[in-house]
């Protein structure tokens, strides 16, 4: 038996799973870390601490299962996107990771999208807007607020970059994971020569292109003996998580539509063109699965808006959950499932770290609407529940309009985990919501795409027949759809009444 390693890289903590031959995932393992704050617009890490994370988690699932190390044909690396380190010539950072979630760069953004017309940007990039998240506006920032992190950087790397040179010694990246870097020509499939003489760099001081899928190298001595195997160990560039994630779920082709309540929120619906919207507003991705494209709406604060809750707010219940072994988050979503669909009256905007798809607010914040004396905790909870659904929805619809229609929603991330949530989202957008057995998709597809670069798998259809199974299925209940539109429409209103706040020098 032969056996695949999927390695992904994600905002607070790396996944390594084990998939053997013949599509069983047989471990799993994460190493977490958590976030610097210097600033309330920053987010920050030690970009140490991604390497040895991800060495931590696959000794773990090595050591788990026991397996012959022999019989490891490849390790498939996805990562977070946007995430931005300055490294030297030998790949060591010489500043922190500027987090995807990090808004520093905001007057560089707004440089940036004043330089440019906005429909070469999104022609170009795929992106529909120019915000701080982009790893562009992180690297100008730098060059004018740090200029001495900035000229000591050899080269810019994103997370999944850093990995790969970890691995094999190579400075490597490819376009499912540089594609919203606003450096990258997703049509073109290189690095867009405009942005990079706007920021100020050449491509010598950015990684070699490679495509999604292929093989970055093998084990470098070092790494082979870090990890316990041998040197002839494929390396394989899975793409952004949202890519490999697809992938894991089996949404490769037309028709299928994907989303993942991790930390943040996304959807996926896999394209054979990045010009479908003529709008112009649906982000385009470099898809992981081959001659691909994504669509791929992003909202910053997903399942991160439930776990702040339970962090601020949640004390008894984590207190108890310590106790008897069980979740908090279980604990807090047993109130809300005794609260009616609409929480009677209360809606929140989930948007801890400014909105993205379809509004792109960078400065949004979040709020609760429509307290009374009769709330409560529950309430609150399935209030943060519904908001995320009502942002499904929205996207959804953004979707819609772009030409690739929903018939029914495959779930994977932390939030599928929840069987009311599933509920709720398939009741407030009325569609049918799927659920996969195991709920890492990132670290499956990781594992399928190195199969496939390995030869264990023919191609990413015989990888996801093999490896990809239904787990449940929630149909949507015609007979709540009145009170969840009805929410919705209080959502969209709540959001467009407190707009102008959110950035009054514009109003």
């Amino acid at each position: 038996m032969r056996h695949l390693i999927g390695l992904d890289v994600g905002t607070t903590a790396v996944k390594a799973g084990l998939l053997a031959d013949d599509g069983r995932m047989v471990a799993v393992a994460a190493e977490e870390y958590r976030l610097d704050h210097p600033a309330p617009d920053r987010a920050e890490l030690h970009a140490e601490l991604y390497w040895h994370a991800a060495t931590s988690a696959i000794g773990r699932v090595l050591a788990a299962t026991a397996v012959d190390p022999s019989t490891v044909a490849a390790i498939g690396v996805s990562s977070q996107g946007e995430t931005v380190t300055p490294v030297d010539a030998r790949g060591q950072a010489v500043g922190p990771a500027i987090v995807w979630l990090d808004n520093r760069a905001l007057a560089e953004a707004r440089e940036i999208g004043e330089r440019f017309d906005a429909a070469a940007i999104y022609d170009a990039t795929g992106v529909p807007a120019v915000v701080p998240t982009w790893p562009a506006c992180k690297i100008l920032w730098l060059r004018r607020h740090e200029p001495a992190t900035f000229a000591a950087a050899s080269r810019f790397l994103l997370v999944e970059d850093l990995i790969l040179h970890g691995l094999t010694g190579r400075f490597v990246s490819e376009g499912g994971v540089a594609c919203t870097s606003l450096l990258y020509d997703i049509r073109a499939h290189g690095w867009w020569p405009p942005m990079l003489e706007a920021v100020g760099i050449g491509p010598e001081r950015l990684p070699e292109l490679i495509r999604p899928g292929e093989v970055a190298g093998t084990l470098s001595a070092s790494a082979a003996e870090a990890l316990g195997l041998p040197r002839s160990v494929l390396v394989v560039a899975g793409g952004m998580d949202q890519g490999a994630g697809a992938v894991g779920v089996g949404n490769v082709g037309a028709g299928v539509v994907s989303e993942s309540t991790g930390g943040a929120l996304t959807v996926q619906a896999s394209v054979a063109r990045p010009d479908g919207d003529p709008t112009r507003q649906t982000p385009v991705y470099v898809h992981s699965a081959p001659d691909r494209y994504l669509y791929c709406p992003v909202c910053p604060t997903g399942g991160m808006a439930l776990t702040w809750f339970r962090d601020r707010f949640g004390g008894e219940e984590m207190a108890r959950a310590a106790v008897d072994g069980t979740s908090a988050y279980d604990l807090l979503t047993s109130l809300a499932a005794e609260v009616p669909p609409g929480a009677e009256g209360l809606t929140m905007l989930p948007h801890l770290a400014g909105a993205f798809s379809p509004e792109y607010e960078p400065e949004a914040r979040a709020a609760f609407y429509g307290f009374t004396l009769r709330h409560g905790k529950g309430h609150a909870v399935r209030a943060i529940l519904e908001a995320i659904a009502f942002m499904l929805r929205r996207n959804l619809e953004l979707l819609e309009a772009a030409g690739a229609p929903a018939t029914e929603v495959r779930s994977h991330g932390g939030g599928s985990r929840s069987g009311l949530w599933n509920r709720i989202k398939a009741d407030a957008c009325g569609l049918p919501v799927v659920t996969l057995e195991g709920e890492d998709a990132a670290l499956r597809g990781d594992a399928m795409l190195a199969g496939v670069a390995a030869g264990v798998f023919a191609d990413l259809g015989a990888a996801s027949a093999a490896a990809v199974a239904t787990k449940d299925r929630y149909e949507p209940d015609p007979a709540a759809r009145p009170a969840y539109d009805e929410a919705y429409a209080r959502y969209l209103m709540l959001f467009d009444a407190v707009r102008p706040m959110f950035a009054p020098d514009r109003t």
